[in-house]
């Protein structure tokens, strides 16, 4: 038995109920299939190493099943170093492939360089933009079916109100536990850590004895996500479940409307060929300004 906040509870019926939600997301949204090569993303952190174990414990039920752990070196010195070093330890230790790409070979630049220019926004939206491509050209190079990040349920409700903030409520719908395309224009992306809050994936790390980064990007004070993570987080204290209804609320709001409806018109970019809304995609248009 261990006690956490004043609370006593069984450690294994507590890492039992965490894989069984992890499980039955999996099942609920349609996310896997028997013989998926599933590129995770890996960063190092306590959500992505969470959710490399838990993709361990399923693989062994599914032997034609693979699973590749993917991590993005941004060139944050002092930072990213220490984050890779816990996530090779954890590959090593569960038999999992890594694979490490980093942003000076694919795109010629690093975080920290970005962050010493003035670009008109903040790093962050440099960083998370390059990191989406990243990922993307990492799991085209495995051959992946799937790409499965860590998002947990704090990310996810802190996104829908990021994506009100941001006057871009139809993404709401567009995204959430499983994004596919049915025009086949990119690699499906799934969260199965999307029902699990923050505090419960720690304590998991922490009864697997799993080793991750805790220390916060030394970019990450200027994003506007840390003043919506506070905010949640005294709302939830107050209001405990606030996060569930923003979760549950997005739901409804997928179910109501046709996701087809809100599809938007893909095509190739100019200058690399991955599918955006535009001319030239997000990424190209943010390296073009880091270029000049």
């Amino acid at each position: 038995m261990r006690e956490h906040e004043g609370v006593t509870f069984c450690a294994k019926c507590f890492r039992e109920a965490i894989e069984d939600r992890f499980r039955k997301t999996a099942i609920k949204h349609h996310m896997l299939e028997y013989n998926d090569h599933v590129a995770v993303a890996v960063s190092g952190g306590k959500d992505s190493l969470t959710l490399l174990n838990l993709f361990v414990k399923l693989e062994s039920r599914f032997p034609r099943s693979r699973i590749t752990a993917v991590c993005v070196d941004e060139g944050i010195d002092g930072y990213r170093e220490e984050a890779l070093e816990f996530a090779r330890g954890t590959c090593e230790k569960l038999g999992v492939e890594q694979v490490v790409v980093s942003y000076r070979e694919l795109f010629g630049t690093t975080t920290d360089e970005i962050a010493g220019m003035k670009l008109g926004q903040t790093p962050c939206a440099y960083c998370g933009v390059l990191r989406r491509k990243a990922i993307n050209k990492a799991a085209a190079m495995i051959g992946a079916t799937k790409i499965a990040t860590g998002h947990n349920l704090d990310d996810e409700a802190q996104t829908i109100l990021l994506n009100m903030l941001h006057g871009d409520p139809t993404r709401i719908i567009r995204s959430g536990p499983v994004l596919r395309d049915p025009r086949g224009k990119f690699v499906p992306r799934i969260k199965p850590l999307c029902d699990i809050p923050e505090k419960e994936i720690v304590l998991y790390a922490y009864l697997t004895g799993t080793e991750f980064q805790s220390v916060a990007c030394p970019h990450g004070h200027e994003a506007l996500r840390n003043d919506i993570r506070s905010f949640l987080n005294q709302m939830e204290q107050k209001h405990p479940g606030t996060k569930y209804t923003l979760i549950r609320s997005a739901e409804k709001l997928r179910s109501a409307m046709s996701v087809g409806s809100v599809l938007a018109e893909l095509h190739e970019c100019e200058k690399c060929g991955d599918p955006t809304t535009h001319e030239v995609c997000e990424a190209c248009l943010m390296l073009e300004a880091v270029a000049v």
